[in-house]
């Protein structure tokens, strides 16, 4: 089974010049939303060379964090009964401060009703 979620280069370069002191690591913002992760009914995998979604759809920040363990994290965003109604969600990230999508996951369509709110997580592990 191919992995979902990925960490994408660009965050693997910021690490790395962060830890060498080089730059100081911006903080995870938000989350962003597309509707461009499944092709011809299959989920499509997310590449760490990736440096965006196929096809974004919203950028929001996140509602909450909590520490699952020593080396995870978990993001929590909400999309709010009047934000992308009708939409089919099938591909999710993590952005920071600068802009920069760090962890791309994909996965089957999610519809969302208009009537409804939804709520999404993602992990960022090491």
């Amino acid at each position: 089974m191919a992995q979902n979620q990925i960490i994408t280069v660009q965050a693997r370069k910021k690490m790395l010049r962060a830890r060498a002191g080089e730059i100081q690591l911006p903080k995870i913002a938000g989350f962003v939303f597309g509707d461009g992760g499944v092709e011809d009914g299959e989920v499509i995998t997310p590449l760490e060379s990736e440096s965006a979604l196929k096809h974004e759809i919203l950028r929001k920040p996140y509602k909450s964090y909590s520490a699952v363990d020593d080396t995870t994290y978990q993001y929590i965003c909400e999309i709010g009964e009047s934000e992308l109604p009708d939409a089919k969600i099938s591909e999710i990230g993590l952005y920071d401060s600068d802009g920069d999508i760090l962890v791309i996951k994909r996965f089957s369509e999610k519809g969302k009703d208009a009537d409804l709110s939804m709520a999404f997580w993602m992990n960022d592990a090491f």
